[in-house]
């Protein structure tokens, strides 16, 4: 017969997050006990950078991405990096947006001066039906997820007024047995309970919603009324589904879940009521130690951004007893797993390869563990690859990076000051032929794309020209002759953005200033556009204008530059603007653009 707390066990869901401590490092600083508040203000710095994508797994260009106060967006691989920024040590948190997404956010415990890695998958934003405000009712969807709101309950967000009119519902339920769950869902899989303690979280199902008005504005459940929730349980775990469960909100502002009330089993249904919409998630809170490993090959290079598995032995459901974790670029990784557990681990090289390359069983007590070095041999698809990178005037890359993409992956590797690289990877099978490019940031360079035949051992590429397409990415403008406003690629965010203004294209900007944050978007129509067409500006606004203005005279954005998707649109424009709540003030703008398209 299973007890309870082992059938807990076969439902552990272990969430890796990419922490990094040294290999030889014996105290693995285990962060909360019962009854103790977990510390949420020490601070330390770190660097942290992954991989976006869509639902389709295609990369998300032009996406927003905030650490620790400091923002970028991602590139047409989907790339982002933000180094040496200040986060929370117990919960740093990472915030992916995206128009037509839901945010992806990911939590994770941040090693002073050490880096993260992380590929999360966005979650569309799906109108599942509208509700009426004044008489309430539900709206379902296919998989089971059913949201009811109640009769005269729903407010502006914004403001708290009562709204009255049809509620557009966007929702999405989240699988717990999803093999991607780890790049899916928000946060690591911790919560604050009600006692205060910081605990680990056994899922048995989430769900996003937000609700929206007529004129697209943010609503919410009104003080004093209640909505209702109702979550589907897979059948692989219904078994083990306890009568009640506790519900979880999802806190952004520091990355963990919150216990807020219960929902009752109901066959195959978790329902509950909840004040507010969010994320949620049913879960049993859990007792965990904290592990990590690395991974080098024979020579003791580090093996980065590959995938580790770690399986609960014996679990009667092989996804909600296992977890997922990639290895960050010193080959480590770590995370919380269960206590007193017969555990496997196994390495992949990424998410698409299906059988493993390693494999080692072993035992989990009250005290944390450390597996140390794990060494992957050529023999089990280890490959070193080297070479150098050049720019137009054939002088090494000094600030650069060289890009593989390699079983629909992107992997993405810095430059040494002497613009060499050399770094380990895993092969899924004897031979690969991955697609390299090299990208020079000082020139704003990217060099043409090389396919390259890769075996396990030592593999020389030679030298890579960084020249021929400039990457440079950059919004420039003055407001009523002031000095000029520059935000520049990659230190400031600049992406170009659709589906702001149907059949418009859109350019927006950001960047960190001393008194806060410096922002400027501006739209134009995408119909007959092409190099040396004239566009007529839709919408303009800038920190300098307020608010935003109205384009009262037509105002002609020329474009110089239309490349394919992926590489670039750039224009220029000048002309007046009106304050839109103040019809007197006029503001001359004239700006300059340059931005890696996206669609």
């Amino acid at each position: 017969m299973i007890t309870l707390k082992n059938k807990f066990h076969q439902l552990l869901l272990i969430v890796f997050t990419s922490m990094l401590f040294l290999s030889c490092q014996k105290d693995l600083n285990y962060i909360t006990t019962d009854g103790v508040t977990p510390d949420l203000t020490t601070k330390v710095t770190s660097s942290v950078s992954g991989f976006v994508t869509d639902e389709n797994n295609a990369a998300v260009k032009g996406a927003s991405v905030t650490a620790g106060g400091i923002s970028t967006t991602t590139d047409k691989y989907g790339f982002f990096e933000i180094k040496n920024i200040q986060v929370v040590k117990n919960a740093a948190v990472v915030t992916v947006s995206k128009t037509g997404y839901f945010k992806g956010i990911k939590t994770y415990i941040a090693t002073d001066n050490k880096a993260a890695f992380f590929r999360i998958k966005l979650i569309p934003k799906t109108s599942v039906g509208t509700i009426n405000s004044t008489t309430g009712g539900s709206v379902s969807l296919s998989n089971g997820l059913i949201i009811t709101l109640p009769v005269d309950g729903v407010v502006n967000a914004s403001t708290n007024a009562a709204y009255s009119g049809v509620v557009n519902v966007t929702a999405h339920w989240i699988d717990p047995t999803a093999t991607d769950l780890n790049q899916i869902m928000p946060g690591d899989l911790r919560g604050i309970n009600t006692a205060g303690s910081l605990k680990r979280l056994i899922t048995f199902g989430m769900a996003a919603v937000e609700l929206t008005g007529a004129s697209g504005e943010l609503l919410q459940i009104a003080t004093g009324k209640k909505a209702t929730l109702t979550m589907p349980i897979p059948a692989g775990i219904s078994s083990a589904a306890a009568a009640t469960i506790p519900l979880w909100s999802f806190d952004e502002a520091n990355g963990l879940w919150k216990e807020e009330g219960t929902a009752t089993k109901t066959g195959n249904t978790y329902v509950g009521e909840v004040s507010h919409f969010s994320f949620w998630n049913c879960d049993q809170p859990a007792n965990y130690i904290q592990f990590d490993c690395t991974v080098k090959d024979a020579a003791g290079n580090a093996i980065p951004y590959t995938l580790v598995k770690i399986t609960v032995s014996g679990g009667t459901n092989p996804f909600n007893s296992t977890g997922y974790g990639y290895t960050d670029s010193s080959g480590y990784v770590g995370g919380l797993v269960p206590d007193n557990a017969q555990l496997l681990l196994e390495i992949f090289t990424n998410y698409n390869c299906g059988t493993p390359i390693y494999s080692q069983n072993f035992t989990t007590t009250s005290i944390n563990v450390s597996l140390g070095i794990i060494t992957i041999n050529t023999s089990q698809g280890a490959a070193n690859i080297s070479g150098t990178v050049t720019d137009c005037n054939n002088i090494p890359v000094t600030n650069g990076s060289i890009v593989m993409l390699a079983d629909n992956q992107y992997y993405r590797y810095p430059l040494s000051i002497t613009g060499s690289f050399n770094f380990s990877t895993i092969l899924c099978n004897s031979t690969a032929n991955p697609v390299f490019f090299a990208e020079d940031a000082a020139s704003q360079q990217q060099s043409a794309l090389v396919t390259q035949t890769i075996v396990p051992g030592t593999n020389a590429i030679g030298n890579i020209q960084a020249c021929g397409t400039s990457i440079q990415q950059y919004i420039t403008y003055t407001v009523n002759g002031f000095p000029p406003d520059q935000f520049v690629y990659p230190t400031d965010s600049v992406s170009h953005a659709g589906n702001v203004i149907p059949n418009n294209c859109s350019v927006v900007g950001s960047k960190i200033i001393p008194a806060g944050t410096d922002n400027i978007s501006f739209s134009f129509p995408t119909t007959g556009i092409a190099a040396g067409s004239v566009q007529l500006l839709t919408t303009f606004a800038a920190s300098q204008t307020g608010l935003q203005t109205s384009v009262t005279s037509p105002v002609n954005v020329n474009i110089t530059e239309y490349g394919a998707v992926g590489e670039f649109i750039a224009g220029y424009f000048s002309g007046s603007v009106t304050a839109t709540g103040s019809p007197g003030t006029i503001f001359n703008i004239v700006c300059g653009f340059r931005v890696r398209r996206i669609f």
